[in-house]
This record gives structure tokens, C-alpha cells and sequence, in this order.
């Protein structure tokens, strides 16, 4: 099995995109009311880690029917290396304050595209 660096030139020489992001799944470990609290801490330095460039999407996840929020949530964030994405998560006030717990892995973006529609006049980006 090929080391991860290794599989990465691989994708590059193959002629893929093989960027590099830091994929977050942050579990629930208090009670909601708990959690209600550090929310807008939370949100706050969300937009901080935005601003900075660092965070490229998040979000919550649904149970295994879609039908349900679980309490897990999914942060997808651009960093130099997993010590500076596990920084950057580490501060987050939802973890910093153990109202949540995460594991964290390498992902590398290899195919796929992105498309978006922006109205300036409707001030309203979708993306499809």
C-alpha cells in the first residue's frame, strides 16, 4: 500500500487535481442546551476561519435516513498540513470547550466539479 504522499504524486502524475484538505466530522458531547450556548462562539469563529481562507465548507450531517439531524457536523478546512488543521480545529469553541469531539482526516480532491450561479442584482450565489 502506497504512503500518502506517494499516492498523491501518483494523482498528480496522472494529471488529477490531488489537492489536499483536512476533512473534520465533530460529534456532540454535551446536551443541546449546553451546546446552544457556545453556538454563536462557534459561528463566530467559523467566519474567522473563512475569512482567513481556511475554511472551504461545513455544515451539519443528517442520520443514515436523511431524515434526521444527529448532532454531527462536517467542516471541510484548507491548512499546510494536519497539524495546522488540527490547530485550527482544536480552537473552535464547540471543541475547545468539549461540548463537541472530532476525528480528522487527510482528503485529497482528486476529481469532481464545481458550478455556481450568481445574481448580483438578487445578490443570490446557488451551486449546483
Amino acid at each position: 500500500m502506497p504512503s500518502w504522499e506517494e499516492y498523491k504524486a501518483a494523482s498528480k502524475s496522472r494529471g488529477s487535481l490531488a489537492m489536499e484538505l483536512f476533512v473534520v466530522e465533530s460529534t456532540a458531547s454535551a446536551p443541546a442546551e449546553q451546546m446552544q450556548a457556545v453556538l454563536p462562539a462557534h459561528l463566530d469563529y467559523q467566519k474567522q476561519v473563512e475569512a482567513a481562507g481556511n475554511l472551504f465548507l461545513a455544515g451539519p450531517l443528517s442520520d443514515d435516513t436523511g431524515e434526521l439531524m444527529q448532532g454531527t457536523g462536517m467542516i471541510v478546512y484548507r491548512a499546510a498540513n494536519l497539524d495546522e488543521a488540527k490547530a485550527i480545529a482544536d480552537a473552535d469553541p464547540m471543541h475547545a470547550q468539549n461540548m463537541r469531539t472530532y476525528k480528522i482526516r487527510k482528503w485529497l480532491v482528486n476529481e469532481g466539479s464545481l458550478q455556481f450561479s450568481i445574481a448580483l442584482s438578487g445578490q443570490k450565489v446557488t451551486m449546483g
